[in-house]
């Protein structure tokens, strides 16, 4: 009995609360990742507030605050890596926040910002947090390393020793 009895209380101690706004935070952030995957950028109406922000070291120089900014950052995304997809590898939630590593794959066979087309494929890990409020994803940080993506196009030379 005395062994039942701790075992139920690290469980109450050491386990947070699973709420029910989580999963559906979850959710959907896999459903805006999969309208992505898709190319089906008026989905996203369903999933991002109007008043989104994105923020990302990576892409510094690039201003999202709005759902039509972030729209457009994407096609421009389209046409620099045409066949990209996001594979999620981890994701969880937290109250209003999603959290996930995840993997952005593709061939550049566009123009990425000052980097010409190499036809090379990569892929590239990154780290995303995303904020919920009423119901929508409301804010965007996304982190990832540019040096390595370029280094797997061609557009950086590796370091000699």
């Amino acid at each position: 009995m005395l062994r039942l009895s701790l075992l139920l209380v690290f469980t109450l101690l050491f386990s947070g609360p699973c709420l029910a706004g989580e999963a559906e935070n979850v959710q959907l952030a896999e459903s805006m990742v999969k309208a992505i995957n898709d190319r089906d950028l008026d989905r996203l109406d369903q999933f991002v507030s109007q008043n989104v922000v994105r923020q990302s070291a990576a892409t510094a120089g690039v201003v999202v605050t709005n759902l039509a900014e972030f729209k457009a950052f994407l096609e421009s995304d389209f046409s620099a890596v045409p066949n990209s997809v996001m594979s999620i590898d981890v994701i969880f939630g937290n109250q209003n926040y999603v959290a996930m590593r995840a993997i952005y794959s593709g061939t550049q066979s566009g123009q990425m910002g000052p980097f010409p087309p190499t036809g090379k494929r990569f892929e590239l890990p990154f780290i995303g947090i995303l904020k919920i409020d009423e119901g929508k994803i409301s804010e965007i940080w996304v982190e990832w390393d540019n040096v390595f993506a370029l280094n797997q196009l061609g557009h950086l030379a590796a370091p000699s020793e």
